[in-house]
């Protein structure tokens, strides 16, 4: 069976990004023809080299269209329309293929991957990763009222039209149902983690890190992921700052990069408790993540990103790191139901720094979570597992 895949971006483990879909193809590749319309972002952006850049057996077709989190909504949307005239062009000329599987975000991939099997007479499934156009709406990045209908529109068109929908958490899947869109068309498949990576952070590992960057003995919070608008970092850092009052020996480690990066650079001039650390490859990450005691996993307060499946939360629970969550959607749920984790109210950096106080000095407790997240993990978040679910749903539209 040929597989044409439309995704704006793609990454792999050697990259300080989520690396989802390079699991998937490798496993789908194993046993299909695998076409991937993608663009070049990310690849110049690789840390180490010790993964190929594409799984074995995917084919690329790759346009050089840069993006970038300091873009401003005008060149963002530029980078989108030309992403969509490459995946037209080339999605016409590749051989006709079985099954197309379009990727959002944004939503203008899944719109061009709509328009192509429309125009191929192909099925096709739609995968939704962020919902879009609410995300972006919700953000103030589109205040236009007409705009705004008109992305919604588009958005049902393509729940309408695809052959499935996948989502990525219980969250997404709520929001598609409610617009009328019928059970048996959509699929929630987790975001999940590399068990496989995971399993390379071992005791020994991580307490290696603590020692090279001195911090043996202390305890130790970790936010690894984008210092984007969305993720609530001014209250992060109002956080570790009255942590530090009231647990001076404690470390708050940000790791990653993005739009507040002055400001945790300016915390961390200031207190000696905050400590910016640079973009790791992914593969590395598990490591960062299993020698923190907690990790927090923080947006700010809007509906819609309570939807959200970031890769992070999967990550460290992963290797045995209690996350606290600061939305309350499915994730306050899942770390209330398999306690691994706690949940505290988004924007409430008093709230949180004395949550993490009283965490941090209950070393049973924080034990006991995390080797309860380790074992969920194993259960639902192999991405092995997940990528064979992806495939028998591709299997199944294709017919």
């Amino acid at each position: 069976m040929h597989i044409a895949v439309f995704s704006q971006y793609h990454t792999n483990p050697d990259c300080p990004a989520t690396s989802r879909h390079y699991s998937l193809l490798a496993h789908i590749a194993r046993r299909h023809r695998v076409t991937l319309i993608t663009t070049n972002t990310w690849e110049p952006q690789r840390l180490t080299h010790e993964y190929p850049w594409l799984p074995e057996g995917v084919e690329m077709l790759a346009a050089d269209i840069p993006y970038h989190n300091r873009m401003g909504v005008a060149a963002r949307g530029w980078a989108f329309v030309r992403y969509m005239a490459h995946a037209w062009r080339q999605g016409r000329r590749i051989p006709r293929p079985d099954v197309i599987w379009g990727i959002s975000t944004p939503l203008s991939a899944a719109w061009v991957a709509g328009k192509v099997a429309q125009q191929r007479r192909v099925p096709w499934v739609f995968e939704v990763q962020d919902l879009w156009p609410t995300f972006p709406i919700e953000m103030g990045a589109v205040r236009n009222r007409l705009a705004q209908r008109q992305l919604y529109a588009a958005e049902r068109g393509l729940y309408e039209q695809a052959r499935h929908i996948i989502t990525l958490s219980p969250g997404m899947t709520d929001y598609v149902r409610h617009l009328g869109i019928g059970e048996e068309k959509v699929s929630t498949i987790l975001n999940g983690t590399d068990l496989d990576q995971a399993a390379q952070a071992t005791p020994n590992v991580a307490a290696n890190l603590r020692r090279q960057y001195s911090l043996e003995g202390r305890p130790v919070v970790l936010y690894a992921g984008t210092f984007g608008r969305a993720n609530d970092i001014p209250t992060l850092v109002q956080a570790a700052e009255a942590l530090h009052q009231m647990q001076p020996d404690a470390v708050w480690l940000f790791m990653g990069h993005g739009y507040y990066e002055p400001l945790i650079r300016e915390a961390a001039a200031r207190c000696a408790a905050i400590r910016l650390v640079p973009p790791q490859p992914r593969h590395q990450v598990f490591a960062w993540l299993a020698a923190a005691d907690v990790s927090v996993v923080s947006f700010i307060n809007l509906p819609v990103l309570d939807t959200n499946s970031p890769a992070k939360f999967y990550d460290s629970l992963a290797v045995g790191t209690p996350v606290v969550v600061t939305n309350p959607g499915w994730t306050k749920q899942f770390v209330e139901e398999h306690r691994c984790g706690w949940y505290v109210p988004a924007e409430q950096p008093r709230a949180l720094a004395e949550h993490l106080h009283r965490a941090l000095g209950a070393k049973a407790e924080l034990s006991a979570a995390g080797q309860r997240g380790q074992e969920v993990a194993r259960l639902l978040f192999d991405r092995q597992q997940l990528a064979a679910q992806v495939q028998q749903i591709l299997e199944r539209a294709a017919g």
